[in-house]
């Protein structure tokens, strides 16, 4: 079998954090929503069964809520800080497609989230 493309997906990661411009987003905080796309060779994996063959997603997850529990003003800068950390600690990624939105944003429009999209390779 040949294997064009593969990746590692986690959907609708769902955290609570301090992120806004408006000084009241710091204080109460708001739920967001990440979703990941990674570009992985799982190959070896699909012949080994072993995780150490490619990239745990337990581990992915427990990166971006250490990254998403620091507050920040802008959505751009966590998504660069989340994309950042995961190519430095996880090596076999070759691309990120990172969406993070934020739920019901306090901006006066009746929106169901708002948010940035992120792809980057090495």
């Amino acid at each position: 079998m040949k294997i064009n493309n593969s990746y590692i997906l986690l959907k609708d990661i769902c955290c609570f954090a301090y992120h806004g411009v408006a000084p009241q987003e710091n204080i109460i905080g708001n739920e967001y929503l990440i979703n990941l796309r990674l570009k992985v060779d799982i190959s070896q994996a699909i012949q080994t069964d072993n995780v150490s063959d490619t990239v745990s997603y337990a581990d992915i997850h427990e990166a971006v809520k250490a990254e998403m529990s620091v507050s920040s003003k802008l959505l751009e800068h966590v998504c660069g800080r989340i994309a950042q950390r995961l190519l430095t600690e996880f090596p076999a990624i070759e691309e990120i497609e990172l969406r993070l939105s934020k739920r019901n944003p306090p901006m006066g429009a009746d929106i169901d989230s708002a948010g940035v999209e992120l792809h980057c390779s090495r």
